[in-house]
């Protein structure tokens, strides 16, 4: 508890920061449909999205170097503010793609200062404590922050205005701290192709991964707006996905940490592919099914790219932790610009379910990749794995594209 003091302020700034991007995560798609939009305009919402998420990954380390941590945080959620009003003002989808980019900019850079600010205020022996504590918190705000679409009218300006305070308060607290923020020196490198080299299957699986939830982020709350044509069920839905997908982090990974992480990952892949193709059955025969194929695809599916991470960890040297960290995120954003314009044109195809039949495609793909890998490589015996939990702290995030991120072993 004494650890959690002096990041209190910046505890409290996360919660506000996450519950408004719950809400605006799943009030746009709702929105859009009203306003007309096509899956294919909404695929593209999402896909602009993580591209201002992988452009904030290059540019936040520097804008930090410039200004600190601070300033940074406060000018990135004054930037969200901004965007949350203009889409609110302007529905056109040139508007709202350019908005949200730039929304997935701003929100790559302050989970830069959030989780480098954790980390620098942290040490070996409370570290893994404070970051169990970071990621309830935020797979528990966003979950309420998917919840608020049902106090209001989705067609109204009350859900805008509602994002946009929340949007605003979580600069106050950060803003007013008494805790030194963290002087960030240096720089990190990438080399993808070297990462590659020591894991294909974290590699190829961080893409896919970025591909599957790409699309599920964006187009999942207008699946089941289609589906079930209730706001309410909406969010039971992708609430439902994101409490499950914390549960499995930790049998998933405890089973990682004793067996090779591969198969761990074939198993994952494969479950996710299942329950996706489970929403397809549900969606047909079953609506109300659809939340419990909800929380099997999440249990098995949201855990996946940590367990990629802990695979590539593995192999890495402890200096090496910031370049495969920074190297799977921007693979995962890459994948996720492309897998919402995938997703969204098989819909207005083939109907919603082809939502499921992509993402179950995907990872059935990486469940061949990784048998095959498997069966030309086999799993070195002399690996020291890094435990799956430290694997979260240090990989997990993007916290270590910023140079002041320490990794937990010092």
């Amino acid at each position: 508890m004494n650890a959690l003091l002096p990041i209190g302020s910046l505890l409290l700034s996360v919660s506000l920061l996450l519950m408004g991007h719950g809400l605006m995560g799943t009030l746009l798609p709702l929105r859009g449909l009203l306003e007309g939009y096509s899956s294919g305009e909404l695929g593209v919402l999402g896909a602009v999205f993580f591209l201002g998420f992988g452009i904030g990954t290059v540019v936040g380390p520097r804008a930090i170097n410039r200004v600190g941590h601070i300033r940074t945080f406060a000018a990135m959620a004054a930037l969200i503010c901004i965007c949350v009003m203009l889409q609110s003002l302007a529905t056109g989808p040139i508007v709202w793609w350019v908005s949200r980019a730039l929304t997935g900019m701003c929100l790559s850079i302050l989970f830069i200062v959030i989780e480098s600010w954790l980390n620098a205020n942290s040490n070996n022996d409370n570290r893994g404590m404070i970051f169990s504590v970071y990621s309830v918190i935020t797979l528990a705000v966003v979950t309420v922050g998917q919840f608020l679409t049902t106090l209001s009218d989705i067609a109204g300006f009350t859900l805008f205005a509602v994002a946009t305070m929340l949007f605003a308060a979580s600069a106050v607290p950060v803003s007013m701290t008494r805790t030194s923020a963290p002087v960030p020196t240096g720089s990190s490198k990438l080399r993808l192709g070297y990462l590659f080299s020591l894991s294909p299957v974290a590699v190829v699986g961080s893409l896919a991964i970025g591909w599957a939830n790409g699309a599920f982020w964006t187009l999942g709350p207008v699946f089941a707006q289609r589906e079930t044509g209730d706001v309410t069920m909406v969010a039971a839905f992708m609430g439902a996905t994101v409490i499950s997908g914390a549960v499995g982090q930790l049998p998933l990974g405890w089973l990682s940490d004793r067996c090779d992480r591969r198969l761990i990952i074939v198993g994952a892949a494969l479950g996710a592919a299942i329950a996706a193709i489970g929403h397809v059955f549900a969606a047909y025969y079953l609506p109300t099914g659809i939340i419990a194929c909800a929380i099997a695809f999440g249990f098995f599916a949201l855990p996946l790219y940590s367990l990629c991470a802990a695979h590539l960890n593995d192999q890495v040297e402890a200096d090496e932790y910031v370049e495969a960290s920074s190297g799977l995120l921007l693979l995962y954003a890459s994948g996720a610009v492309v897998g919402p314009l995938l997703a969204s044109y098989l819909m207005n195809h083939y109907g919603p379910q082809a939502l499921f039949l992509f993402t179950g495609a995907v990872h059935s793909i990486l469940v061949a990749f990784a048998i095959v890998r498997m069966s030309l490589r086999k799993s070195a015996q002399s690996v020291d794995k890094m435990t799956f939990s430290d694997t979260l702290i240090s990989t997990g995030t993007v916290a270590n594209l910023d140079p002041a991120t320490k990794s937990p072993t010092g």
